[in-house]
């Protein structure tokens, strides 16, 4: 049975990603009108080149504050040693996409809806989780999480 997708849905998605060694992987690419929460995201080291690795979870998105598009926030960056599991399970949302650019910092009901309603398009404003990892290491990469469609 297909998984139901249209607006007004809701529903809970994972990502696993097997091996990953000094690279860039995207977990969420957001989507226009889409709410995305995230519930947990485990990493476990299986094989480390130097110990004290790390592996550093980001979005890139919109910077309410300054008005800009496409700023990194680093939800994690743990320095993790061989066999170590590293649990991120406090919850956090982003939209899929960022708003039409405006002066920061939100100072007013206009600006806030603007970031709600996600009116830019286009492949660049996409906001955009991601997860890197450090050096020649190996590292199992597990992401739980709800998007909710509101197109």
């Amino acid at each position: 049975m297909a998984i139901a997708r249209g607006a007004g849905t809701e529903i809970i998605r994972s990502v696993q990603l097997h091996a990953l060694n000094n690279t860039t992987e995207t977990l969420i690419y957001g989507v226009r009108h889409h709410i995305y929460t995230i519930l947990s995201i485990i990493v476990k080291v299986e094989a480390i080149a130097t110990a004290d690795n790390w592996v550093k979870c980001y979005l890139t998105g919109y910077d309410s504050g300054a008005g800009t598009a496409q700023a990194s926030f680093v939800i994690f960056e743990p320095s993790l040693s061989l066999d170590q599991t590293f649990v991120w399970n406090d919850k956090f949302s982003f939209n899929g996409y960022e708003p039409v650019d405006f002066t920061g910092p939100i100072d007013s009901e206009a600006k806030q809806d603007a970031i709600a309603d996600q009116l830019v398009s286009g492949d660049s404003n996409r906001q955009i989780l991601k997860i890197y990892t450090e050096g020649a290491d190996d590292f199992d990469v597990l992401c739980t999480y709800i998007d909710q469609n509101n197109a």
